[in-house]
């Protein structure tokens, strides 16, 4: 079975989920913001084929670690474009609907995992 590449991702600008206590919150966000977000990963998943094909060559390693920056730089601003959506759209509308503080924990625990 072949795994869809993120170009073929079909752009969801709203979706429902449950926080932990089993309440829905509904995420909406702009298809022009999503659509931002996933040609960046995009352009991340051909940067990472790329460093895999120069591994596979035999480049040298500080080419290579040099392109494994470039990716972790790439992944440092795409993750701040989704924390800044996260706010701006999921936390604000979570605090106009009275559920902050859930929103909050689910922000704080997503950035434990997230942040070394």
């Amino acid at each position: 079975m072949k795994s869809k590449t993120l170009t073929q991702t079909k752009i969801q600008p709203n979706h429902t989920h449950n926080h932990d206590n089993g309440t829905p919150h509904k995420h909406v966000h702009s298809e022009a913001s999503l659509k931002q977000i996933i040609n960046r990963l995009s352009r991340i998943e051909g940067h990472i084929r790329g460093v895999k094909t120069m591994v596979s060559e035999s480049r040298p390693c500080p080419e290579v670690l040099i392109q494994l920056a470039a990716v972790r730089g790439a992944i440092d601003r795409v993750s701040r474009l989704i924390l800044d959506e996260h706010l701006n759209e999921c936390v604000a509308r979570a605090a106009q609907e009275g559920n902050i503080e859930e929103e909050l924990e689910e922000l704080k625990a997503a950035l434990d995992r997230f942040l070394p």
